[in-house]
């Protein structure tokens, strides 16, 4: 049996950040965390990246955080500070990646899993996917910027809800809240995630990463939304190489070839 670890590749424009610890349903350790920390900031700065891919491998998304390292790592207030900075800076820099991001969802999305796939821009879920936050059964309060990315989707009565009961909702309730925007059969699961993401790897990636991010300063409730850098985007695609390819592209009725420029 291997260690948990993180597995990080790029192909075809697509990043793949995959969470390895199956005999755990990949639950998160705290040296995954920082494997997956290095691995998010190298794909932020690769000029190949077009879109990041968040999974778990074999059977599962993740199942939470790694419960069995709490004793050891998350006990006593120094160890829980030392935790906690290293996890949340794990998820923050997922949250705050300047490209799109999707969840990959299959199997159990458990806790941390939840937090996972809510900082992720997009989820796609297998129909046999399982959803559930159950902090009140373990005794904890769940992170505040997770609930605070929930809340952005599915909306605070929703999120009470997932909170206050700690149930587990099928693929089909995620998708009917909104929690997930894809929902496929496990049969074709692999080649419809695959057919979505070469979708959104083909599109413009200037106006793609200026639609993410505008879309995020219109979203923060906290504060108002940076006018001027949400123009300064939009400019930056009028005047680029890929918007002339569009243009021609769409005259010559072909598919465009967008580099980034």
């Amino acid at each position: 049996m291997s260690a948990p670890r993180v597995i990080g590749e790029v192909r075809d424009g697509v990043a793949e950040l995959v969470f390895d610890n199956p005999a755990r349903l990949n639950a998160i350790t705290l040296a995954m965390s920082q494997e997956a920390t290095a691995l998010i900031e190298a794909f932020a700065d690769d000029a190949r990246v077009r879109l990041l891919v968040v999974r778990g491998a074999g059977a599962s998304f993740v199942s939470g955080a790694d419960i069995s390292e709490f004793e050891a790592l998350r006990s006593q207030p120094e160890a829980i500070a030392r935790y906690e900075a290293i996890s949340s800076g794990m998820f923050a820099r997922l949250r705050a990646f300047p490209k799109p991001t999707l969840a990959r969802i299959n199997g159990f999305c458990f806790g941390a899993g939840m937090g996972l796939a809510a900082a992720c821009d997009l989820r796609f879920a297998a129909q046999d996917a399982t959803f559930s936050v159950p902090a009140a059964r373990l005794g904890i309060a769940y992170r505040p910027d997770f609930i605070s990315w929930l809340v952005q989707i599915v909306g605070a009565a929703r999120v009470k809800e997932i909170l206050i009961t700690a149930r587990r909702y099928s693929a089909q309730e995620a998708l009917a809240m909104g929690l997930v925007h894809q929902v496929a059969p496990p049969k074709t699961f692999d080649a419809d995630v695959a057919a979505y993401v070469a979708v959104i790897a083909q599109n413009a990636p200037l106006s793609v990463v200026a639609s993410k991010r505008m879309v995020d300063e219109y979203a923060d409730p906290a504060r108002p939304p940076d006018a001027a850098l949400c123009a300064a985007l939009a400019n930056a695609c009028l005047e680029s190489a890929d918007y002339v390819e569009g243009r021609r592209a769409f005259m010559e009725k072909r598919r465009p070839d967008f580099k980034g420029v």
